[in-house]
């Protein structure tokens, strides 16, 4: 029987029941991917690990995701947003740590208006125009996907969270569609973004077979960026008594990921960092070459709790970024002080 690892490098995609079969036989493959993946990170971007500089500008949403702790109706989440001059001040600590890309993250928050996001743009991409800036504000009409583009906005980053209708619906209240989430992701692919899609890893309800619907649907866009991490429940959300999504599990699909779309950017998540205090390292063994530091004010970053037990909410920026440095040294890769654009371009 011809071996799926050797098929799946040699084509870059596999039929839906192969990855199927793959997933579920990860014990048999895990060590023959990680080392493919690691090798296949190497090739394309060497021993770079890039950085970037996460602000979490606003925890008010008005989407009600089952698993997710900033949903709007949890009544027990304390909300915050940062002004224009907050966010400037993040983007300034964060340059003279050496950060050349500036993520945007937060709910989808009315009071963030397009005029805002487009002042808040034009203000970043003026003061640092060497800088990349990446936005994660959810859903938006595909009118102003475009207005935030041409004000500067280089990235977009937007979850699919999963690539079947049936598993969305039971993740997602009646009023999100699981049609608007990719037609999104195609609008943002055709205004002409460097574009992230992404899932969790072991979600409830969630069979081998969607997640092999999920890395069909990610050959298929072709995206630059992709990030994955495990589900993490949150305490005060409808789903606070499933199980995690389990490490494991988690590098497995970053080692098929790397695979196949070999120069993706691959972020090691803040999600598996928290599972497991090395988790940032073995995601960098397991293909991926994108860590993102926290560079919110510490007075807010333990209020933007999409999941219980966030690591990294209490540690000055400086020193957060020192010690990331030496975890990555640790396993014989270097963080690089640049943009780090996706080599995946298409």
């Amino acid at each position: 029987m011809t071996d799926l690892v050797d098929k799946l490098y040699k084509d870059g995609c596999l039929s839906k029941s192969e990855f199927t079969e793959l997933i579920n036989s990860g014990d048999k493959y895990r060590e023959k991917l990680r080392a493919l993946a690691e090798k296949l990170r190497r090739e394309n971007y060497g021993d770079d690990i890039y950085i970037r500089g996460l602000i979490e500008f606003t925890n008010y949403c008005k989407q009600n995701c089952f698993y997710c702790g900033i949903r709007r109706d949890n009544l027990n989440c304390r909300r915050y947003r940062l002004t224009s001059d907050d966010i400037m001040s993040c983007c300034r600590q964060g340059y003279e740590l050496g950060f050349r890309t500036f993520v945007l993250q937060g709910g989808e928050d009315a009071y963030f208006n397009d005029d805002r996001i487009c002042e808040i743009i034009s203000a970043v991409k003026g003061k640092y125009p060497d800088c990349a800036l990446t936005l994660s504000i959810g859903e938006k009409p595909k009118e102003s996907y475009q207005r935030y583009f041409d004000c500067g906005a280089d990235r977009y980053l937007l979850r699919h969270e999963t690539a079947s209708k049936e598993h969305y619906e039971r993740l997602h209240p009646e009023s999100q569609r699981f049609e608007s989430r990719i037609e999104c992701l195609k609008s943002l692919k055709e205004i002409g973004y460097q574009v992230g899609c992404g899932f969790m890893v072991g979600s409830p309800y969630q069979s081998a077979e969607n997640l092999a619907r999920d890395l069909l649907f990610i050959k298929e866009l072709n995206p630059q960026m992709v990030g994955i991490g495990p589900f993490i429940h949150h305490s005060d959300t409808p789903m606070r008594d499933f199980k995690d999504g389990t490490l494991e599990m988690t590098l497995l699909m970053l080692s098929i990921i790397r695979i196949m779309l070999p120069k993706v950017l691959l972020p090691a998540t803040t999600a598996l960092a928290t599972i497991h205090p090395r988790g940032r390292e073995l995601g960098i063994q397991a293909g991926a070459n994108v860590v993102m530091p926290n560079l919110s004010p510490v007075s807010v970053r333990k209020e933007y709790q999409l999941y219980d037990n966030k690591v990294c909410t209490g540690e000055e920026s400086a020193e957060c970024v020192r010690c990331l440095k030496k975890r990555v040294e640790s396993i014989g890769c270097r963080v690089v002080v640049s943009r780090g654009d996706s080599k995946n371009n298409s």
